[in-house]
């Protein structure tokens, strides 16, 4: 029987909370992931910096995604994951948890 992995933050930072939603801001250097995390709300990701970030499930292949500073993507509940940012660039962005 196998362990669950451990879950951690959806981002790196905590910004604001309140009984609609959850704001975190992730912040990635070159090289840098974050936690392994569930999404279990649907989310709006506000990109603020980078070019691209992969989303590497635990037991599968990682995707990469191209992105650019103003872009903003709306993503529905599931999956667990960590980011990684494997760009020679900082990735930032503003996640924002829909708690209704």
């Amino acid at each position: 029987m196998s362990t669950p992995p451990q879950l951690g933050n959806v981002a790196t930072r905590l910004v604001l909370e309140n009984e609609r939603v959850r704001i975190w801001e992730m912040l990635l250097e070159p090289g840098e992931s974050s936690d392994l995390h569930e999404h279990t709300m649907d989310y709006v990701l506000c990109i603020l910096e980078g070019t691209s970030i992969d989303a590497d499930p635990p037991n599968g292949k990682p995707l990469q995604f191209r992105v650019e500073p103003g872009k903003v993507f709306y993503v529905k509940r599931g999956g667990i994951e960590r980011a990684v940012n494997r760009s020679d660039t900082r990735f930032r962005e503003i996640v924002i948890e829909l708690k209704d």
